[in-house]
Parts: C-alpha cells; structure tokens; sequence
C-alpha cells in the first residue's frame, strides 16, 4: 500500500523499485487529495508500478483506495473498499466481473461478513510500522480464524519479511506492507527480503 507521507517525493521510484524487485500489488491510498489532483497522483502511481512490471516481466495488479471513479479513469485493476464505502456488489457492477474488489476488516467477523470480496486486508496482526496503532493487535490467531471463512486474507499491519512467513503458515493469502518497505534505506533489498519470505512459507 503507498502511502506519500511515508514516502515522500520520492514514491512513484519507490513503486516502481518495489514492483520490479517482487510486489505483486499496489495499492493505491490517499485520502488527502481529491479532484484533479488525485487523480493525477493515481495515474503517476499506476504507471510506476506498470514500468516496474515491465522491467521484471512479472504482472502487477493496480487497486485504488475508496474511489472506484478514479479506479475507472485508470484503468485500475480493482478497488479496496474502506467501512463507509459501496457494498461490493456495487463497487463489481461499476468496475466489472474481472474487478479485484477488496476490504478493510479488523476482525474475524468482519471478514466473515465480507463475502463476495476477492480479498480482505486483516488488520492490525502486529503493531503497525508506518503509523501510530490504534487498535489492539490481533496476532496469528486470527489470521487461522479469519482463514477458515473462506474468504481470501491478507495480512496487514507491522508485517516484516520476518513475520510475513509466519503470517501465511498461518493462512493468509499473502500480506500487505506500507513501512516495511517503503520505510526501509533499500526498498529493492528489503521487497526481495519480503519475497523470499513468502515463497519459502
């Protein structure tokens, strides 16, 4: 997940190095822009992470954050729907059957109540990275709970290529990082840390 006050000016290289070192999906979030001025930051954003896929030959999936018209207008992959957003079969009817629709959830039964999502960010599993926590953490556990409905699960909050193998063990789907790379002195080395985290789990 991207994130400019984490990043800095210096984001769309940071995508774009994380992409190509093993990031399969982007996120992008940003609630302090509206207008014109998002949508030219989404745009920047999706490109970024395309010319990374270019230069590892892999895919990446673009997800907006919230806003399925600045999904549409690039051509996004998918759309990741927060607590006061459309109901799923609404964000699948505007974005289409191929859509990756997503959602924010922080417990087991919320997950639980998500069905029809493509995938569902769990969080927080451990204290987060890149902000300050403001809710408990939920630990491995949940993720096992959270497994067992059925619905895809990612794993967000304080994950490193440390925890990020013992979260999938666990059953998540995979996971979703904004600190543990973008907060790092070496985004390539600390994207393939990550990687080879999740391909050894």
């Amino acid at each position: 997940m991207v994130d400019r006050e984490v990043a800095g000016p210096a984001l769309a290289r940071a995508v774009e190095a994380a992409v190509a070192a093993g990031v399969d999906q982007v996120q992008v979030r940003e609630r302090r822009l509206a207008g014109a001025r998002m949508l030219s930051h989404a745009r920047e954003i999706a490109a970024a992470a395309r010319r990374g896929a270019q230069e590892s030959g892999r895919a990446v999936r673009v997800i907006v954050n919230r806003r399925a018209d600045i999904a549409l207008a690039i051509a996004a992959d998918g759309l990741h729907l927060g607590f006061d957003a459309m109901e799923i079969i609404d964000a699948r009817r505007l974005l289409g059957p191929r859509a990756c629709i997503g959602v924010s959830t922080h417990s087991v039964a919320e997950v639980a109540a998500a069905m029809g999502a493509d995938q569902v960010h769990l969080a927080p599993i451990f204290t987060p990275l890149s902000k300050p926590g403001t809710r408990p953490a939920l630990g491995l556990e949940a993720i096992a709970a959270a497994a067992r409905t059925g619905v895809p699960v990612l794993a967000q909050g304080g994950i490193t290529a440390r925890s990020a193998g013992d979260a999938c063990r666990a059953g998540a789907a995979g996971v979703a990082v904004t600190g543990a790379i973008l907060l790092a002195e070496d985004v390539t080395s600390a994207t393939r840390a990550l990687r080879v985290a999740l391909n050894q789990a």
